[in-house]
């Protein structure tokens, strides 16, 4: 094999290692009734992002719908977490909160209500 063919291959190699990396984790593992449950909730103030990257009731709630649909979201986040964290090498709780910072936080709608890294729900 050549030196050019070499360079070739492993260029090719990290390409695919940088795509992989730069895929976007999903993070949603329910219905559209349930995240239509959650925007509703998030739009009353009864539930809102949490600054560990996980849903959280700001008002506490009888309706096990919302209940079922935050604990289905929240689930999938954690396995999200899970993967994200090891594949930087760190934790899932790492991994959540960097995932409010960058990507949850700034997609909060005004009016809506979050819990920061101090634990004090904080309207937007």
């Amino acid at each position: 094999m050549t030196l050019r063919k070499l360079f070739v291959i492993g260029a090719a190699i990290a390409a695919l290692g940088v795509a992989a990396a730069a895929a976007p984790v999903p993070v949603f593992a329910q219905t559209a009734a349930q995240k239509s449950m959650i925007d509703t909730a998030k739009a009353s103030g009864t539930v809102g992002e949490q600054a560990d990257g996980f849903l959280g009731f700001r008002v506490p709630t009888s309706d096990t719908g919302l209940q079922a649909a935050v604990t289905s979201t929240n689930d999938a986040r954690r396995a999200a977490y899970a993967r994200r964290g090891a594949e930087a090498g760190t934790s899932a709780d790492v991994a959540g909160a960097r995932m409010f910072e960058t990507l949850l936080l700034p997609r909060i709608a005004s009016g809506e209500w979050y819990r920061n890294a101090q634990g004090r729900w904080v309207q937007k």
